[in-house]
């Protein structure tokens, strides 16, 4: 009965936001439909990869999650650059990094914890994604301080955003290959090595795969048809660019993570749980946000790397107690408690900007 429901809903938001786009229909009511589309899109998109999760092991399902939930977050963008609105594409991505490691892992370790009085995962892999959260917190203030004071043209600003972006592809790149092949065994839990097979995929193997095709399909169309609403919301309702991309655009376009890293969690995988939130963030940073400064360079405008003293002080501390709460390797209800109180904090902040 659920399932009929989450579909029967999928189809008729999907179908809902077509219409509101194509006809005269007003910018808000555009806005809440794509915005009400885009999350059953994303849990659809979240269905299907955690039944490819299943084919492919726990720990490259957490990864594929990860990456396929972030379709939302780079097709949003994508579009977002070629309106020019650059600033609106930072705050999303800094929403998209703060959400994953204060909301979504927040909340996956406080629903899990409160099943579970304790939950474990690789302590090694906590240690690794600790360094690699900092490296990209690293890479975030060099361009914003060189640009800020003012020692390097705006020309110059461009071509080290370019080279730091190219850097940090490069950086992620090899983290696959020593995560998944040379250090696969090292930072994987002994209870995730293994395919699961102790639960019946949603689908067959080829219908997970085509349904994850057909998600990302459907999460670009909307994602496109909210995106055109936003200026006239925007201005309508008074919320700043840095608000609305912080935080609105970055909770819809995490719709997906939230469901599977939730369910993860419920399901004392808190593993995979971290692996979809932490890895997501990792992933948004080091390759999201690079590959969308070389998209804008094609697109014939450079969206540089230099973000805002907030924004930059806003994935600081998301990344200070992330990596402080995580680095143990074990984590419980009020751990997550605690990270979605400092998101909370922010929020308030960015809105009040």
């Amino acid at each position: 009965m659920k399932q009929k429901f989450f579909y029967g809903a999928l189809i008729v938001s999907f179908l809902l936001s077509g219409v509101a786009h194509y006809t005269d229909m007003s910018s808000t009511v555009q806005f809440i439909i794509s915005a009400i589309a885009i999350v059953f899109v994303a849990g659809f998109l979240g269905k299907a990869t955690e039944s490819v999760a299943h084919y492919a092991g726990q720990r490259l399902g957490g990864f594929l999650n990860a990456t396929f939930g972030n379709a939302a977050e780079l097709i949003i963008s994508i579009f977002l650059i070629k309106e020019g609105l650059f600033d609106m594409v930072k705050a999303s991505l800094t929403g998209a990094i703060i959400g994953n490691l204060l909301l979504v892992l927040g909340l996956s370790l406080f629903a899990g914890g409160l099943k579970y009085k304790e939950q474990k995962f690789n302590i090694s892999l906590a240690g690794h994604n600790g360094t690699l959260m900092l490296m990209a917190v690293v890479a975030l203030i060099i361009p914003a301080m060189f640009a800020g004071t003012k020692v390097i043209t705006p020309k110059e600003t461009d071509t080290l955003s370019l080279i730091v972006a190219g850097i940090l592809i490069v950086a992620y790149i090899f983290w696959l290959y020593f995560s998944m092949v040379t250090h696969k065994n090292y930072l994987s839990d002994q209870e995730e090595m293994e395919p699961d097979h102790h639960e019946e995929p949603a689908w067959s193997k080829s219908k997970s795969v085509l349904f994850l095709v057909v998600a990302t399909v459907m999460v670009a169309l909307v994602s496109e048809w909210l995106v055109g609403t936003l200026h006239d919301f925007t201005t309508q309702f008074g919320f700043t660019e840095l608000f609305l991309g912080a935080f609105i655009i970055a909770i819809v376009g995490n719709a997906a993570e939230h469901s599977a890293a939730v369910m993860m969690a419920l399901k004392n995988k808190i593993g995979t749980s971290v692996e979809i939130a932490i890895g997501s963030s990792l992933q948004i940073a080091l390759f999201v946000a690079p590959v969308l400064v070389f998209v804008s360079f094609l697109f014939g405008e450079t969206m540089d790397f230099v973000f805002t003293t907030i924004e930059l002080v806003a994935i600081g501390v998301a990344v200070i107690i992330a990596k402080s709460i995580t680095q143990d390797g074990k984590t419980n209800w009020y751990e997550g408690l605690l990270l979605m109180l400092v998101y909370v904090i922010l929020g308030v902040a960015f809105f009040l900007v």
